[in-house]
């Protein structure tokens, strides 16, 4: 659920630069090499390997996401990935790195519920969407998908959050024939799913000197009221959380798909914002000032994070929020991961509770519903900016 981050010039660069955290695992057999059976650069990937190679995906992505459910009946729930053993086992120093990443994302839920939210359940799902070997090395590419389901601690939550994410492992087999899992990468320009348990890393752009600037949000509840009228006849802000919902993993395929060029969380936030009534402005594409999409082209402030902060401000389109938890239906959040003065990422909240907690959906990575609350405990040292739109 990443956005390009633009320059005045158009650059767009990637943002992120994927984190790789090492897990071993994985047991299926090929032909022995030391017996000289298999000396051919590839080697195919039989139905049996590939299904190995899903079940241990599964279980990685199913340990890191069960780190943040709460499991009272049953705290001690060992990781599946613990019950590989023999020719499927973890090396002590992957074993190391993976038991840290579970950490980080048990002091997550502690944070979280530090902040009003657990979760009482969850799914994970991977599906195989591609393997290729050479030698006695694979490299797979899947997609996972998940499901968390929210406590009801005030009762007024939604019931779920989701999100889809996709990775690439790679596997290293030895003399006679076991794979190991020895690295995963994921492969969303973006990098805020609800179970990643690194911080991104960003690229370099261009601040926003000489822009329109946006002020900070403060992250702290309470949060001064600040009402949105709903129904004000300017635009349809429950237009917009549905379009957001509806498209979140079913891509409109009536805009261009910048997935896998830079990331779509801009792209995505302009087309549900255009469904609640923002109109076009036609121009050109690097005029900031510019707000457009059409079938040959798009703005870059349709597309771009900074670029976006820049035509909503100046048009008048937004005002900033002083707080987070002041946005409602329709209203854009921003972050900075780093604090480098250049915005990363773009959101649009799809549902605020009773008790006022936004949700969040967004592209890149597809998520649905995620709190607030929920980025706050995986960010709490980004830079937000909240807009009422």
């Amino acid at each position: 659920m990443k956005s390009r981050k633009l320059s005045r010039t158009r650059r767009r660069a990637t943002i992120v630069t994927a984190a790789v955290a090492s897990v071993v695992a994985g047991a299926a057999m090929l032909p022995n090499w030391s017996a000289g059976a298999a000396s051919a650069d590839n080697v195919a990937v039989d139905p049996q390997t590939r299904a190995t190679f899903q079940r241990l995906a599964d279980a990685v992505f199913t340990d890191r996401t069960d780190a943040l459910v709460d499991r009272k009946q049953n705290p001690g729930k060992a990781p599946l990935t613990s019950g590989f053993s023999g020719d499927v086992r973890l090396s002590a120093s992957l074993e190391n790195k993976e038991d840290s990443a579970l950490s980080s994302l048990r002091s997550r839920k502690s944070r979280l519920a530090t902040l009003g939210e657990r979760y009482t359940s969850a799914k994970t799902s991977v599906t195989l969407d591609k393997a290729r070997t050479r030698g006695r090395h694979a490299t797979v590419e899947v997609t996972e998908t998940t499901t968390l389901t929210y406590q009801k601690i005030r009762g007024d939550e939604p019931g779920t959050t989701g999100f889809q994410a996709r990775h690439e492992l790679t596997f290293a087999a030895d003399r006679q024939g076991n794979w190991q899992l020895t690295g995963i990468r994921d492969t969303d320009d973006g990098y805020i799913a609800v179970n990643q348990p690194a911080q991104p890393r960003t690229g370099v752009t261009a601040r926003d000197g000489g822009m329109p600037v946006a002020t900070r949000a403060a992250i702290t509840r309470p949060a001064p009221a600040k009402p949105k009228a709903l129904n004000s006849g300017t635009y349809n802000y429950k237009a917009m959380a549905a379009y957001a919902e509806k498209y979140w993993t079913n891509y409109n395929t009536a805009y261009p798909n910048y997935h896998s060029a830079g990331g779509d969380c801009t792209n995505f936030v302009s087309q549900s914002l255009r469904a609640g009534g923002w109109k076009d402005v036609a121009g050109t594409s690097t005029d900031y000032t510019k707000w457009f999409s059409n079938s040959t082209r798009q703005a870059d402030s349709w597309v771009g994070v900074n670029e976006f902060s820049w035509f909503a401000l100046s048009s008048k389109r937004v005002t900033s929020l002083a707080n987070v938890y002041q946005m409602d239906l329709g209203d854009v959040m921003q972050m900075d991961f780093d604090k480098d003065g250049s915005k990363d990422h773009t959101m649009v909240v799809s549902y605020r509770s009773s008790k006022g907690v936004p949700y969040l959906t967004y592209h890149s990575n597809n998520t649905y519903r995620r709190s607030v609350a929920s980025i706050i405990a995986s960010y709490p040292n980004s830079a937000y900016y909240a807009y009422r739109t």
